[in-house]
């Protein structure tokens, strides 16, 4: 019998994505998802995002 599906995609992950465990204050999360709804984003793209424009920002200014 073949790999679920699950299985499949946890494998291809683990290839292509490093993982990070961010931790926040009580009640953050869900004022953080809220805010990616709003911007029609998943918390993972808002904070991909997020990170992304704070590094090109940081380059810009010489901060880097």
């Amino acid at each position: 019998m073949g790999k679920t599906s699950a299985a499949v995609k946890n494998k291809w992950n683990e290839k292509a994505y490093d993982r990070i465990n961010l931790t926040v204050p009580k009640g953050q999360k869900e004022v953080i998802k809220a805010h990616a709804d709003s911007k029609g984003e998943s918390v993972n793209g808002f904070i991909s995002r997020a990170i992304d424009e704070t590094m090109k920002r940081d380059q810009e200014d010489g901060t880097e």
